[in-house]
């Protein structure tokens, strides 16, 4: 009777060799790695965001970029499965802000910027972030366009009047504004410059310092936004001549616009837009933000909420975000440097 080895622990089948059996362990490993591979990277995108994220608003509670953080935090905030939360840093015309969220390394830290932060590095030296070399842009968010107002006693009816009336009293007239460098205070400069008039600029600690005083007529003008101005322009204590956004506004359907008036220069925005301290947020995640802020904004949802803030959707990609917050920061730096502006000491 012959007996034959049965394979099993300390034996091998018939044409096995060891070689043959370590060879194909190594297929086995590498056949594994590789199928793994893929779920693995896929598991760290989804991993992201792994705790609340932060949205800092570089301004006090109310505005544009704070109403616009707002409601998408809470859109946004299913669709990552993280509780998204706003806070308010205000002051230094946005620059603590800014400065709050380049402090951040958390991964979890989003910023809503607004035309601020790419005028504040030109009007001010001692600022030395910039804005394409340290954040990563997500998305536009929203806009809204400022608004030409002049008190109700004013006897300019139009932009028309207001210009003569500039050029016949060179240096007479003033133009209110939020503070030196805001939107409001480079377009009524760029307004000067286009229709070769002397304004005296005004500056306030902010719009709601300012409206007493328009109102009253102690400021001749100003370029306000359209939320904080319209309750007045309805009450016909402000008249409205002209507003800065291509088209007419719903709320404000006879106001013409400054490019129907042929000053296409004046077309201005106030503008909000997500961005991240560079590198902070894998790629993964920010294609992610990406993708969940188009469909957003997109949603009759969040056009309905915007547009209860007199705020447009503003929807762009990252790449044509970084490309136009570049342009803008060239734009308004070109005006700070023409019109001579600097901050007080």
């Amino acid at each position: 009777m012959v007996h034959r080895p049965v394979a099993g622990r300390g034996a091998q089948a018939p044409g096995v060799t060891r070689r043959s059996v370590l060879s194909v362990m190594a297929l086995g490993a590498a056949g594994t790695l590789l199928a793994a591979g893929p779920w693995r990277r896929a598991t760290a995108a989804e991993a992201w965001p792994s705790k609340p994220l932060r949205i800092i608003v570089p301004f006090a509670p109310g505005g544009g970029a704070d109403g616009s953080a707002r409601v998408l935090a809470e859109v946004l905030a299913p669709q990552l499965g993280q509780a998204v939360i706003v806070e308010n840093k205000p002051g230094a015309g946005s620059a603590i802000g800014v400065a709050a969220a380049l402090q951040s390394r958390d991964g979890h830290t989003l910023l809503m910027g607004s035309n601020s932060m790419v005028i504040n590095p030109v009007l001010n030296p001692k600022l030395t972030y910039d804005v394409a070399r340290d954040f990563d842009a997500i998305g536009m968010v929203s806009q809204q366009p400022l608004v030409l107002v002049v008190p109700a006693e004013s006897k300019a009816m139009n932009v028309a009047d207001l210009i003569a009336q500039a050029k016949a009293q060179p240096g007479k007239l003033s133009a209110g504004n939020s503070g030196t460098g805001t939107l409001a205070h480079l377009t009524a400069e760029l307004f000067a410059q286009e229709t070769g008039t002397s304004l005296v600029s005004v500056p306030y600690k902010g719009e709601s310092a300012l409206m007493p005083d328009l109102i009253s007529g102690l400021v001749s003008m100003g370029f306000l936004n359209l939320p904080s101005v319209i309750v007045h322009i309805r009450s016909g204590r402000l008249r409205a001549l002209a507003v800065s956004s291509a088209q007419p506004v719903a709320e404000l359907p006879n106001v013409p616009t400054f490019r129907s008036l042929k000053l296409q220069s004046l077309e201005v925005e106030g503008w909000a837009t997500l961005v991240a301290p560079k590198g902070t947020i894998p790629s993964e995640g920010l294609a992610r933000l990406e993708k969940l802020l188009a469909t957003a904004l997109q949603s009759d949802v969040v056009k309905k909420r915007f547009s209860a803030l007199s705020l447009e959707t503003f929807t762009s990609g990252r790449e044509v975000t970084a490309q136009y917050l570049k342009t803008e920061g060239s734009r308004w730096g070109e005006v700070v440097k023409t019109r001579g502006i600097h901050l007080e000491n």
